[in-house]
């Protein structure tokens, strides 16, 4: 990690350069790879590749952004700077249900900015959220040792949080898990970044155009089969317009086609496990 640091920053950003191409070489193998693994439908994980290769490009972007600043001192004569640098090893707790993505936003810019990082993908998808990045950065020609994958359950988890080699945390998940995560790396005393669920409500209005609100209602709830951290939970609308909307969401959501993921008419395939199904 500390000579990845001392490298120079045109070498980072065409890493990261390289695995973007890696990955869009790879994509129709990694979309197939994400159906099977995670049981969302085709159109998910053309987007997720999509994102992620946003996010690979994005972070080459960083390497050559001003890494400090001046600060004001009593001497005149005295030239006073903060100089950002690599925290070293950065820990990543990467989810199931969009894995690719939401592992790939906190490894690249990590490791652009001249870090190492320990990847923790969801043991459900730890191809599609773990072994795929590792193949990307290793054809992009990324030092060996940089990027390492950990698949695991929360036993994984937390002896990643507890590492004294891991100075940052990024965990992406439940907000359960996230509060534990927050109290482990708060007494020691680390640095830690939390992106967790919500409960989240969308509004219609009486002047609602019905056939764009249940539209939209539909893909916010159902996008994944709602296993999504931003998926619509609950539906708030005007009393003088609720039976009709709920008429034609149910008879929206009876018209999507439910199976098998890989079929290309299906809009609603499986949940990930025996476990979240009896969840829902």
């Amino acid at each position: 990690q500390r000579d990845w640091a001392r490298a120079s920053f045109k070498e980072r950003a065409a890493v990261m350069a390289g695995a973007a191409r890696a990955l869009e070489s790879m994509r129709a193998d990694v979309v197939e790879t994400m159906i099977r693994e995670t049981g969302g439908i085709r159109a998910k994980a053309e987007q997720e590749v999509s994102k992620a290769l946003d996010e690979l490009r994005c972070a080459a972007g960083l390497a050559d952004q001003p890494y400090g600043q001046l600060l004001p001192h009593e001497d005149p004569a005295v030239l006073s700077m903060a100089r950002r640098v690599p925290v070293g090893v950065v820990g990543v707790i990467a989810p199931w249900n969009a894995p690719l993505m939401l592992a790939v936003r906190s490894v690249a810019p990590a490791l652009v900015l001249g870090n190492a990082v320990l990847l923790k993908p969801d043991v459900k998808t730890s191809l599609s959220g773990g072994v795929v990045l590792a193949r990307a950065f290793e054809a992009a020609g990324q030092p060996g040792g940089l990027l390492h994958v950990l698949p695991g359950g929360p036993e994984t988890g937390e002896a990643v949080v507890r590492s004294p080699h891991t100075s940052v945390i990024s965990f992406t998940g439940s907000s359960a898990t996230g509060r534990r995560v927050g109290e482990l790396a708060g007494g020691l005393l680390k640095r830690v970044v939390l992106e967790l669920g919500g409960n989240n409500a969308l509004i219609v209005l009486d002047d609602a155009d019905l056939d764009a609100a249940v539209n939209n209602a539909a893909w916010g709830s159902l996008i994944h089969q709602g296993q999504i951290c931003m998926a619509t939970g609950r539906h708030l609308v005007h009393e003088r317009i609720a039976e009709e909307y709920v008429a034609r969401l149910t008879a929206h959501a009876d018209s999507l086609v439910m199976g098998d993921p890989r079929r290309p008419e299906v809009r609603v395939g499986p949940l990930i496990d025996a476990r979240q199904a009896a969840r829902v």
